[in-house]
This record gives structure tokens, sequence and C-alpha cells, in this order.
């Protein structure tokens, strides 16, 4: 078996659609997935991309991603990564391909003087839980993600 990751592609559009609706289908989300091809390509392959992926492979077929693009520390007065979505298909689970994958991130970081990587985990997702615990990632439980969408995000537009 050989792993690799390597940068997403324009004609890696599809599967990354495909990985994107398999997560959400996995955290029981695939009712809210809207997002379409064209959209894929538009977010990570537009004129200006502000989000990027990386594709992990086994023996050359696609097993996972992440999907991810930089944040900001004002505190640190540099730069971090958040990773919006890390997947590795089921079949491949416990190949090194998530591993590999935050790695490849971890790399990026330090490469770029980036302060941290950073995301967020559903509560109930036990296993992907002791997974980053495994890897050394440490929890923020006084902060609570919160967000504006929909009409709120409306109404507060017109504010």
């Amino acid at each position: 078996m050989s792993l690799a990751i390597r940068a997403a592609e324009p004609g890696d559009a599809p599967v990354i659609l495909a990985f994107i609706r398999e997560l959400a289908e996995y955290e029981h989300l695939l009712h809210a997935v809207k997002t379409t091809e064209a959209d894929v390509r538009s977010i990570l392959f537009g004129p200006r991309p502000r989000a990027f992926c990386d594709i992990a492979l086994s023996d050359g077929a696609p097993v996972g991603f992440a999907l991810w693009f930089y944040n900001v520390s004002t505190f640190e007065g540099r730069h971090g990564l958040y990773l919006e979505d890390l997947y590795v298909r089921p079949a491949a689970r416990g190949l090194g391909a998530g591993k590999a994958l935050l790695a490849t991130l971890a790399r990026r970081c330090l490469d770029e003087g980036l302060a941290r990587l950073e995301w967020t985990v559903l509560d109930w997702n036990t296993p992907t839980i002791a997974f980053y615990d495994a890897l050394g990632a440490t929890s923020k439980s006084e902060w609570i993600t919160r967000q504006l969408t929909g009409d709120a995000l409306a109404t507060l537009a017109k504010a």
C-alpha cells in the first residue's frame, strides 16, 4: 500500500463533492448540503481561491481530503490555518491517511511561519476526538462557536 498526499486539482471536483457528501452523511447532516460541483470548482479553483484542498491517495485512488483556509490570530500577530473538513473513507481508515493529511497541514504551518492549525469536531464524535487527542490536539471548551446564517444574517446586514 502506498499513501500519498497531493494538492487538489480542478478535475478532482467530483470526488471532493463526493467526500463532502460522505462526511455530511456521517455527521447526520446530508440534508444540509447544498454544494454542487460548480461550487467546489469556484471555491477551490476560481480566479481568487480563498480555500484549498489536499487529497489523500492510497495506491493512487482518492481515499480522503482536507479542505482548509487561512485565518488570523490577532493575539499571535500571525496567520494560521483553519481545517474546515477532514474526511477519510471508512474502508481506508487505519491506513494513516488522516494523520498524513494533518501532518501535511502542520508542515505548511511551520514552513510558512503560521501560528496554529485549528478545527472543530462534533461533541458526539468520540472516535475522531480520540484520534485528535492521540495527536496532541487540545480542546478549547471555553470557546463556543457561533454563526449567523439565512434570515438572521440578512437582518443584521440591513442594520
